[in-house]
């Protein structure tokens, strides 16, 4: 048999296209979706997609998440996060130009004021300049918050300093000047002028005021000065820092503060705290940024000028004399018979006869003999009224030029002496707020001259009300020898409304205001030998329709009055038929009617009144009582007032 018959393809077979016609020992391949070892790689492949795809998912998840917190984070950080903004110190310390200095005093920046406005308001002065080098500070500023005895005169361009012994004077531009009688000089000049506005060198101001100061030239030109003494509140800086221009994160930062430097604090806000650097910024600090607040006390060493006083050893029982002519001074024995314990009497003898600083005077020698055999001393009066001039601008006309005052005060002095007064009682009552520096000067030099020829010198003033606070009586009662308040005109000829001429909360008030200023030793406290009846109508439709708008038109009646003393007035009222009851407020007696078409009202001064005035003058210890004035009196206050006096 053939082998290859036997061996030939199988019937339908063909020869080599069968599986036996393979390669020796290669596996045949298995149709595609067929055998569960091929779904396994299936499905193996397909969850690593899945898990590839997951990730994905999870990945950009994340990163979108990121940037969402980064935008977050971003936008907090923008609207809660400190910023680095610095801020505009020029703008800060109000500088404008090159020579401008900021000017930092007890902790406070000193800003422009409109009031020290230069020529009617054109131009704000800068607080400080520097000028050669040399630091100086605006006059204003000098006056109202570092020493109030230096005085600028602009009309004669001259600055003075009053001592107890003299003046202290300066002229633009000069190095030198006059300590009262001795010439000095210095290395600097001492007083540079802008206009009318003054500059005053800062080591000439500390030459004659308990301060302390320090200069920086970077980053702004700056005088701290240190002025007020006593205790300060300071703490330690915890870490280092940055004092912002107000509390809060977002505040520009004004300078930068190291750990332990020492800060002064000026006002708690809680999470800030105000407070002051040494080297002048005033801002804020987070509050926990600051430890070791304690409580300091700040003293330094400086004489202080002292004014020698004449003080009498008694309490002092005076009594105005209204002098309006010469032939008043001839009853003077007549006038001072009926008095018991008087101790001085004031004639109103001298007057501010013009502008120029020319005096008229009504002195006597004669009136001034009588009154001390009588054991009276004289203390003549000059008024800046009922004399040759009589408003608030004339007597500001007199008193703004110093070469006026000094005519002034060497007139007075030399009539006094050539009558051999023992004082002089100072009653100026037309002093506006703006004349208020240049009558202070006044009375200072006045007091000068007065303790150098040993006069008595004394200074009316009306209570003491925030509207008359420029007469100074704080720095009269360092001056002068005695301060006398008027303690009466609480409702006067010129009032809206019938009133008390002086009621005892009047009296009261005056008096325990003036204390914070005055020792009690100095003070003395006039009360009045005067009333006033008021005459009370209703105004028409006329005259409320010409008021319109006016304080006036506020009230419905009109009031007239007049003047009366003791004895006169109670007189009208037992003509009148009226019946007087006490009024417990005014702690007066008060009466009414009606005539005339109108009411008349009436708060008297009688003994009764009188007491109670004395009950509170003896009770505050004052140095006397002074009356207005004499010749209006009842006979038998005199026993009444020795009760409280002597």
């Amino acid at each position: 048999m053939d082998k290859r018959g036997r061996r030939g393809a199988a019937p339908g077979r063909t020869g080599t296209g069968g599986a036996e016609g393979r390669h020796p020992g290669r596996k045949a391949r298995r149709p595609e979706g067929g055998g569960p070892d091929r779904k396994r790689r299936l499905g193996r492949r397909s969850s690593r997609a899945r898990r590839r795809r997951r990730n994905a998912v999870i990945r950009w998840t994340i990163f979108i998440l990121l940037i969402i917190a980064a935008a977050g984070g971003f936008v907090f950080w923008k609207k809660y996060g400190p910023s680095n903004e610095r801020a505009d110190l020029n703008e800060y310390y109000e500088l404008e130009t090159e020579d401008d200095a900021a000017v930092v005093i007890n902790d406070q920046v000193i800003r422009r004021e409109p009031s020290a406005a230069v020529d009617g308001g054109a131009e704000q002065p800068s607080p400080g300049k520097v000028i050669d080098g040399q630091y100086y500070i605006e006059y204003s500023v000098v006056r109202d918050r570092i020493n109030k005895r230096f005085y600028w005169d602009p009309n004669e361009n001259v600055l003075l300093y009053t001592l107890p012994g003299g003046s202290v004077s300066v002229e633009v531009g000069s190095k030198e000047y006059t300590d009262i009688t001795e010439k000095k000089s210095e290395e600097y000049v001492i007083l540079k002028t802008e206009g009318r506005t003054a500059y005053i060198a800062l080591p000439f101001i500390q030459a004659y005021t308990n301060m302390e100061y320090a200069v920086y030239d970077k980053p702004v030109q700056r005088a701290v000065i240190r002025s007020e003494w006593g205790e300060i509140q300071t703490a330690a800086v915890k870490r280092d820092t940055q004092v912002r221009y107000q509390g809060g994160v977002k505040s520009p930062i004004l300078t930068d503060v190291k750990k332990s430097d020492k800060v002064t604090v000026l006002e708690d806000e809680d999470d800030w705290m105000k407070v002051g650097t040494e080297d002048g910024f005033v801002g804020y600090i987070r509050t926990g940024d600051l430890r070791d607040a304690e409580t300091e006390t700040l003293s330094r060493e400086f004489e202080e000028p002292v004014y020698t006083n004449i003080s009498k050893d008694y309490t002092i029982n005076m009594a105005w004399h209204n002098v309006s002519n010469t032939d008043a001074n001839s009853y003077i024995l007549e006038t001072i018979a009926g008095t018991k314990g008087l101790t001085t009497i004031a004639p109103t003898w001298f007057s501010l006869s013009d502008t120029e600083g020319n005096v008229s005077s009504l002195a006597d020698p004669d009136y001034v003999n009588y009154a001390h055999q009588s054991n009276l001393e004289v203390w003549a009066v000059l008024r800046d009224f009922h004399g040759g001039i009589n408003s608030y601008d004339e007597t500001f006309e007199v008193l703004s030029y110093t070469s006026k005052r000094t005519k002034v005060i060497n007139q007075v002095i030399a009539e006094a002496l050539q009558s051999g007064v023992d004082g002089i009682n100072l009653d100026f009552e037309l002093v506006s707020a703006e004349c208020g520096e240049h009558y202070v000067q006044f009375v200072r030099e006045l007091s000068v001259k007065c303790r150098q020829n040993g006069l008595v010198f004394s200074v009316d003033n009306y209570v003491p009300q925030p509207y008359n606070a420029h007469y100074d009586i704080e720095e009269q009662g360092a001056v002068a020898d005695y301060v006398m308040i008027m303690g009466y005109d609480e409702h006067t000829d010129g009032s809206y409304q019938a009133g008390s001429v002086a009621s005892i909360g009047y009296l009261e008030d005056g008096i325990t205001e003036a204390l914070r200023s005055v020792p009690a030793e100095k003070l003395v406290a006039g009360i009045p030998f005067f009333t006033r009846l008021w005459f009370e109508t209703p105004k028409t439709e006329d005259e409320l329709a010409a008021e319109a708008g006016t304080e006036a038109a506020s009230y419905p009646d009109k009031v007239t009055s007049y003047a009366y003393g003791m004895d006169e007035a109670a007189e009208i009222v037992s003509a009148a038929g009226a019946q007087t009851a006490w009024d417990d407020a005014a702690k007066q007696n008060y009466a009414q009617w009606e005539a005339d078409g109108g009411v008349y009202k009436i708060w008297l001064e009688d003994n009764q009144s009188l007491e109670e005035k004395l009950k509170v003058i003896k009770a505050n210890d004052l140095a006397g009582v002074a009356e207005w004035s004499l010749g209006m009196e009842n006979s038998g206050v005199w026993d009444l007032i020795l009760q409280y006096v002597n």
